[in-house]
């Protein structure tokens, strides 16, 4: 069921396959907007797709390696194509790493600042001009509560969130006075593929996790989701160059 909150709009998911990418476009889609997902997993973007049109929303997937301009050009050439426009985007896609400073290698690092970094910056590179073309739009950026403090063992990967937070800024004040808003969302630990990967399903890793968060559990992709989406609407239009963190109070500690 539609709310209409971004009814007429077209919204831009990348890493839109799985996680939190993938919740905050079945978001975008029951707000009323038209959506293209990016990602590599064709099979999953089949699942997303399909669930988005069963609920009478518009989907679209097309692969894109957020890493190789050339993919990155193509993906918001394609949602132009399909679309007609680009009104919002969610610069979703990331990787993690974790790893004492030894094992910090310069492949990881370009791996890490390649998607996490680059991946980004070109991203708003390419749709910020078609954006201008309309009259504006709005952006998130994913960050994460490692891009406001730091981690022992995580160095590569909360370096790259901490670029985020700078370029989200940064570029959010280079077109301020045109109409594109640029925002962040930084995620505490939230239930993802990724937590899995880094703490497991069960565990002592896992329940370690979840003592450190304040409210005593954690988070859900829909809680992300419901802040990537006030960011995007009218509700956030005084709102721009912010990290808006949700993330159980871990960083009130």
């Amino acid at each position: 069921m539609k709310d209409g909150k971004l009814s007429g709009k077209v919204a831009l998911v990348t890493g839109g396959t799985s996680g939190i990418g993938k919740t905050t476009a079945i978001a975008f889609a029951r707000a009323g907007a038209k959506v293209v997902l990016t990602g590599r997993r064709e099979k999953e973007a089949a699942g997303v797709v399909a669930d988005i049109e069963k609920d009478g929303g518009a989907a679209a997937f097309i692969r894109t390696d957020v890493a190789k301009d050339a993919d990155v050009k193509a993906m918001v050439d394609f949602t132009v194509g399909k679309f007609g426009r680009l009104d919002i985007a969610f610069n979703n896609a990331g990787v993690e790493w974790t790893g004492p400073l030894d094992q910090a290698t310069e492949a990881e690092y370009r791996r890490v600042f390649d998607i996490n970094v680059w991946g980004v910056l070109n991203a708003m590179r390419h749709e910020i001009p078609v954006m201008l073309k309309t009259g504006g739009g709005a952006i998130v950026n994913n960050s994460s509560v490692a891009g406001h403090v730091g981690l022992a063992g995580a160095s590569i990967y909360m370096a790259s969130k901490h670029a985020v937070e700078g370029l989200t800024k940064s570029i959010a004040l280079e077109f301020a006075k045109q109409s594109i808003r640029v925002n962040a969302v930084a995620p505490g630990v939230i239930a993802t593929d990724m937590l899995d990967r880094f703490a497991g399903k069960e565990g002592e890793m896992r329940d370690s996790l979840t003592s450190i968060i304040p409210v005593g559990r954690i988070g859900a992709g829909e809680e992300i989701a419901a802040a990537v989406l006030y960011l995007c609407s009218d509700d956030a239009k005084f709102t721009t160059g912010t990290s808006l963190v949700v993330d159980g109070g871990y960083l009130a500690q």
